[in-house]
C-alpha cells in the first residue's frame, strides 16, 4: 500500500524501526502535547505504546525528505488499525475498556478499530491527513471492511466546556441501534445534558475537535455516553462509521481503492 507525493508516502509499517517510529510520534503527541501518563520504561524510551500494538497494522505516514539520521523520525503521521474476530466479547479491542461493543460484534461483519490517531505539529493541515484517509480508505476497501469505529477525544478530563457539544453529537448523530456501543456504567458521562432547542449547532461544532468532524463527514455516529480517560487526559465518544452508509464525498476513495485491487 502506498501513496506517493513530492514529499510523503502512506504504507502499512513493516519492521520494528516502523513501528517504533509511529510509537515514538505517539509519545510526541499524546505525551508531550497532550499530557497522556505512561509507564516508566515507555517515558525512558520516549514511546507510547500498549499491549495491543503488537497484533495490530500500523498505517504510517513517512516524510520522505526528513533531515534526521534516525529513520523513526520521519514517521509524521500513524494510524493504529486493530481487526479481531470477535471470539473475545471485544476485549481484543482498546476501545472495549469503556463501552459495550456487543452491537458491532453481533453484526458478524468484518470490522476494524481505528486508534492512536496523529500527525506530527509541523505536518498538520496539508497533505498529511488527506494522505492517511486515502491509505485507511484502500486498507477498508481490499479488505471489505463493514465497520469502521473507535474512540475519539475531545482535550482535558472536564467535559463541561464540551457540554453543548457533546449533546449535539448525541441529539444529531446518534448512532442506529445496530452501531450503538454504550459506555460500561462505571464509566458512563452523560451527553445529553443540554436541552436540543437550545443548541446552537454553529458554535457546538467550534467545540467538536478536527477528527471527529471529520468522521461527521464520513458519515460517522456516535455511541451512548461519553467517557472520561484519566491516563490520557481527555473526555472520550465512541465514533462508528458503516462503510456502505458513508458519505458519497468520501466514498470515491473506496470505489477507487477497490477497483485498483480487483
Amino acid at each position: 500500500m502506498q501513496f506517493d507525493l513530492s514529499r510523503y508516502r502512506v504504507k502499512l509499517a513493516e519492521g520494528d524501526v516502523e513501528r517504533e517510529g509511529a510509537q515514538r510520534l505517539r509519545y510526541r503527541v499524546f505525551v508531550e502535547e497532550m499530557g497522556a501518563r505512561v509507564g516508566s520504561p515507555d517515558a525512558a524510551g520516549l514511546m507510547e505504546r500498549d499491549a495491543f500494538d503488537g497484533r495490530a497494522d500500523h498505517l504510517i505516514l513517512v516524510d520522505r525528505a526528513a533531515t534526521s539520521k534516525d529513520p523513526r523520525d520521519a514517521v509524521v503521521g500513524t494510524y493504529r488499525l486493530l481487526r479481531g474476530d470477535g471470539a473475545h466479547g471485544g476485549s481484543e479491542f482498546s476501545g472495549a475498556a469503556e463501552y459495550d461493543l456487543s452491537a458491532i460484534l453481533k453484526s458478524g461483519r468484518p470490522c476494524v478499530e481505528l486508534g492512536r490517531s496523529c500527525v506530527a505539529a509541523e505536518h498538520r493541515g496539508g497533505a498529511a491527513m488527506h494522505l492517511l484517509w486515502s491509505g485507511l480508505a484502500e486498507y477498508v476497501a481490499v479488505r471489505r471492511i463493514g465497520i469502521v469505529f473507535g474512540v475519539a477525544s475531545f482535550p482535558g478530563t472536564d467535559p463541561e466546556p464540551f457540554a453543548e457539544a457533546l449533546a449535539f453529537l448525541r441529539h444529531r448523530h446518534l448512532a442506529p441501534p445496530d452501531l450503538r456501543a454504550r459506555a460500561w456504567p462505571g464509566r458512563f458521562v452523560r451527553m445529553d445534558l443540554v436541552a436540543p432547542e437550545a443548541i446552537d449547532p454553529a458554535r457546538a461544532l467550534r467545540r467538536i475537535p478536527p477528527l471527529i468532524r471529520a468522521y461527521l463527514r464520513l458519515g460517522g455516529v456516535v455511541g451512548e455516553g461519553a467517557c472520561i480517560d484519566m491516563d490520557f487526559n481527555t473526555v472520550d465518544v465512541f465514533m462508528a462509521m458503516d462503510t456502505a452508509r458513508m458519505a458519497k464525498r468520501y466514498g470515491s476513495y473506496l470505489a477507487r481503492a477497490a477497483g485498483d485491487r480487483a
